[in-house]
C-alpha cells in the first residue's frame, strides 16, 4: 500500500516565474496568491513572477516561497491526494504546518512574513554559510570543533543528506572550518550566497522575537502528523509548536534524519511541493528505493495519477 509524504523546500529554490501557471490556470491557487497579498500588503504577482531584486532578499523570499507552496498544495489537495505525514526544510516547515492543519493559510502567510523580516533584521555583519561535500556528519562535527572560539561561532546549519552538510556562523570561523574540513578529506566546501548565518546561535534573537509573534497566532489541531526540523520527530502536542519554530531559526535542521524517520515508518512516496528539485536530490542520496515526485509546474500534476 502506498504511503505518501508531502515535503516543502526552503530558501534557495526560488526563481522568477515560480507558480505562475498555477496562478493563471487554477482558481484555488489564484486565491492563495491573492490571500498572501491581502495579508502582507505585498504585490505577490510582481514578486513571484517578474525579474526583481527583492525575490532573493530573505524578508521577501520567505513569503514568496510559501505563497507558491500553498498555492500548489491546494491544487494537489483538490485532486484528493492526502499524505500520511508532512515536513518541510526550514521555511518549508510552514508549508508542512499548513498541510497538517495546524496553521490556516492566512496565519501562515502572516507568520512567515514576520519571520522573514525578523531574520533579515537580526543578520549580524560578517556571517556566512558553506556547504561541505563528501564527509560524514560526525567528521564535520569533529572538524568544526577544532576551530577556536576566538575565531567566532561555527555550527552545523543543515544535515541535508549523506555527504552534504551545511555549516554556519561567523565569517572568520566558517572560513577556518572550511580549511580544516578540506584537510580532513572534504571533497569541496562551497560558500553559499546567503544574506546571513541562518540556523546558527547568531540568529537566536530573531527566534525569541518570533516566539512572541507565535503567541498571537491561533493554532489548529494536528490533522496530519508532521515532523519538526529541530527534533526530526513527530509533534504530538500542539503547545510545543511555538517553541519548536522559535528554536528552528537558530538550531540545526535535521533533514536527513527527518526523511530517514519517514522511510522507517513506511513512507513509499515523497511528493515535493514547490519550486525546484532540491529535496528530491537529497532523498536520492538518502535512499534510492523511495519514490519522489516533484510538483512545481501544472504539467507535474499528471504524475500524481
Amino acid at each position: 500500500m502506498e504511503k505518501i509524504a508531502f515535503i516543502f523546500p526552503g530558501q534557495g529554490a526560488q526563481y522568477p516565474g515560480m507558480g505562475k501557471d498555477f496562478y493563471e490556470g487554477q482558481p484555488v491557487a489564484h486565491q492563495m496568491f491573492q490571500l498572501a497579498q491581502e495579508v502582507t500588503g505585498l504585490d505577490m504577482v510582481k514578486l513571484c513572477f517578474t525579474e526583481n531584486e527583492q525575490l532573493n532578499i530573505t524578508e521577501y523570499t520567505q513569503i514568496a516561497m510559501l505563497a507558491v507552496e500553498v498555492a500548489i498544495l491546494k491544487v494537489v489537495e483538490e485532486k484528493g491526494i492526502r499524505p500520511t505525514v508532512t515536513a518541510g526544510l526550514s521555511l518549508g516547515e510552514y508549508g508542512a504546518l499548513i498541510a497538517s492543519g495546524i496553521l490556516a493559510p492566512a496565519d501562515g502567510f502572516r507568520l512567515i512574513r514576520q519571520r522573514g523580516i525578523l531574520m533579515q533584521e537580526a543578520v549580524p555583519t560578517g556571517g556566512a554559510m558553506a556547504a561541505v561535500i563528501g564527509l560524514d556528519n560526525e567528521i564535520v562535527k569533529a572538524g568544526i570543533d577544532k576551530v577556536g572560539s576566538d575565531q567566532g561561532i561555527v555550527t552545523i546549519a543543515n544535515y541535508n543528506c549523506p555527504g552534504q552538510v551545511v555549516i554556519t556562523g561567523d565569517e572568520v570561523a566558517v572560513a577556518a572550518a572550511m580549511e580544516v574540513l578540506v584537510g580532513m578529506g572534504a571533497r569541496k566546501c562551497i560558500p553559499l550566497k546567503v544574506s546571513g548565518p541562518f540556523h546558527s546561535p547568531l540568529m537566536s534573537e530573531a527566534g525569541q522575537k518570533l516566539h512572541e509573534v507565535l503567541g498571537r497566532i491561533p493554532l489548529g489541531e494536528i490533522r496530519i502528523p508532521y515532523i519538526a526540523n529541530v527534533t526530526a520527530d513527530y509533534v504530538a502536542d500542539i503547545k510545543a509548536v511555538p517553541q519548536l519554530l522559535a528554536q528552528q531559526v537558530s538550531a540545526s535542521v535535521k533533514w536527513q534524519q527527518t526523511i530517514e524517520r519517514m522511510i522507517a515508518d513506511g513512507i513509499t512516496t515523497l511528493i515535493e511541493i514547490g519550486p525546484g528539485k532540491t529535496l528530491s536530490g537529497f532523498i536520492r542520496k538518502i535512499n534510492r528505493e523511495v519514490k519522489t515526485i516533484n510538483v512545481e509546474n501544472m504539467s507535474d500534476i499528471a504524475k500524481l495519477g
